[in-house]
C-alpha cells in the first residue's frame, strides 16, 4: 500500500469544498501571527526536529509549525485543505530564508506514502477535521516506524473550547459523524484514537496568552473579522437579526468573563491546549 484509499461521496466533497472555504475566509495568517505564534516553535521543539529529517506538517496553514522546522534544517512538507492560505505562508518562509514544499491535502485522506516521514506534525490544524479517527490513521500511516508525531490541540475546557462552545447553539448543525474539534485535547480521547499503534506517548496541558486586543469588544470584532468559524456562524445567522444580536451578547459575555485583567485598555485571555508527542511503533 503507497497511500490511503477511501471512497469519495457528493457528500464527502461537499463537506470538503464547505471546510476551505471556512478556513479561507477572514485572515488566518494575522490570527496564527497574533495571537499563537509561540506554538509552531514549541511543537518543533517537542518533537525534537533535526536537521535532514523529513518531515509533514498536517494543517499547516500559514506555516506556523512548517517554517520553524525548516529553520532547523529539516526537509519540510506543509499540507492543507486550503491552498488559499500558502501565498502568505510562502511569504512568510522567503522572508525567513527557508524552502517548503506546499501541497493541498485533505488530513483524512493524505496523498503521501506510508512510511514516508521522520515527524508529523499538526498544530491546531487537523483537530479540525471533521472524523477524528480517519485523521488519526493518517497522521500514523505516513509516520515511518520509530517516527514521532506530535500535535498541538485546543482543549475542550479551555478559551478556545468555551468560544466553540458560545458559538454552538448559534452554529449550522454538525455533518453526521463529525466530533467536535476540541475532543482532540482531551488525553483519554487522543490515546483511544492512536491506540497501541504508538508508544511513548506524552499529553501535557498549556497555556498561552492572547493579549492582542485593547477591550472585549474589540476582541469580539477581531474574531468576526478574522477568524474562519466565527465568520461561518456569523454568516449562517445573518438573515435572522435578532440572532445575530443574541450572538453578538453571548460572545461578549463570554469574553468579557474570560478576560483576566481589570487593568484599562489591555485585555488577557489564557487559551489552553494540549500539547501530545508519541512514536510509531
Amino acid at each position: 500500500m503507497t497511500t490511503t484509499t477511501t471512497t469519495t461521496t457528493d457528500a464527502d466533497r461537499a463537506l470538503k469544498a464547505k471546510h476551505r472555504a471556512l478556513w479561507a475566509s477572514g485572515d488566518y495568517a494575522a490570527v496564527a501571527a497574533e495571537l499563537i505564534p509561540e506554538l509552531g516553535p514549541e511543537l518543533v521543539r517537542a518533537c525534537d526536529v533535526q536537521a535532514g529529517q523529513r518531515v509533514l506538517d498536517v494543517g499547516a496553514g500559514t506555516g506556523n509549525a512548517a517554517i520553524p522546522a525548516a529553520e532547523r534544517g529539516a526537509t519540510v512538507t506543509a499540507s492543507d485543505l486550503t491552498p488559499e492560505l500558502f501565498d502568505a505562508g510562502r511569504a512568510i518562509a522567503a522572508e525567513r530564508g527557508v524552502e517548503i514544499d506546499w501541497v493541498e491535502a485533505d488530513a483524512e485522506a493524505l496523498p503521501f506514502e506510508d512510511d514516508s516521514f521522520d515527524v508529523v506534525t499538526s498544530c491546531v490544524g487537523a483537530m479540525f477535521a471533521p472524523h477524528h479517527q480517519l485523521v488519526a490513521d493518517e497522521l500514523v500511516r505516513v509516520t515511518r516506524p520509530g517516527g514521532t508525531i506530535g500535535m498541538i490541540n485546543w482543549t475542550p475546557e479551555g478559551f478556545i473550547g468555551h468560544l466553540f462552545k458560545t458559538m454552538g447553539p448559534f452554529a449550522p448543525p454538525p455533518p453526521p459523524g463529525a466530533t467536535p474539534p476540541p475532543r482532540w485535547g482531551d488525553e483519554g480521547h487522543v490515546a483511544e484514537l492512536l491506540g497501541d499503534r504508538v508508544t511513548d506517548l506524552q499529553t501535557v496541558r498549556q497555556k498561552i496568552v492572547m493579549d492582542h486586543a485593547p477591550d472585549p469588544l474589540a476582541f469580539r470584532e477581531y474574531w468576526k473579522r478574522n477568524y474562519g468559524p466565527t465568520i461561518a456562524v456569523y454568516k449562517y445567522q445573518s438573515s435572522d437579526p435578532a440572532r445575530v444580536a443574541e450572538l453578538d451578547e453571548a460572545f461578549l459575555r463570554f469574553l468579557t468573563t474570560w478576560n483576566g485583567t481589570d487593568t484599562p485598555g489591555r485585555t488577557a485571555y489564557e487559551a489552553e491546549y494540549l500539547l501530545v508527542t508519541a512514536r510509531r511503533r
